[in-house]
């Protein structure tokens, strides 16, 4: 089987030793994605609305690249800090996910890898035959 990887070129993609996203046959697996501008600095802090679309916008770059769409999407995991904040989470994850849901999972957890950082996301996604 041939995998197919792409980077983002975070610090922590090197530090880690990850990818952003891997394409194994038709499957896909974007790794946990966070909020972050192209300078490596957190996308709108304290803002789950803004951080969310962020992390879906960088998804949809890394599903691009590697030949799909957030219609090829079949679960997403939505890692959180607050989870009394879950509406603007989730009212940002419908906008993107409107005309193509996904299965979805939103768990609240004790932190992220920066402070700032409210959200981080997974996805799955399934392309061709």
């Amino acid at each position: 089987m041939d995998f197919q990887r792409t980077f983002t070129n975070t610090p922590w993609e090197a530090t880690v030793g990850y990818c952003r996203a891997l394409r194994a046959g038709n499957h896909i697996y974007v790794t946990g994605t966070a909020p972050v501008n192209d300078d490596g600095s957190t996308h709108a802090p304290g803002d789950p609305y803004a951080q969310t679309k962020r992390c879906l916008e960088i998804v949809q770059r890394a599903l691009a690249d590697l030949g799909a769409g957030v219609e090829n999407v079949v679960r997403t995991r939505m890692y959180v800090t607050d989870i009394d904040s879950f509406e603007d989470f989730g009212r940002a994850h419908r906008e993107v996910f409107e005309y193509h849901p996904p299965c979805t999972t939103m768990v609240e957890v004790s932190a992220l890898v920066e402070p700032d950082m409210l959200i981080e996301v997974e996805v799955d996604a399934v392309v061709g035959a």
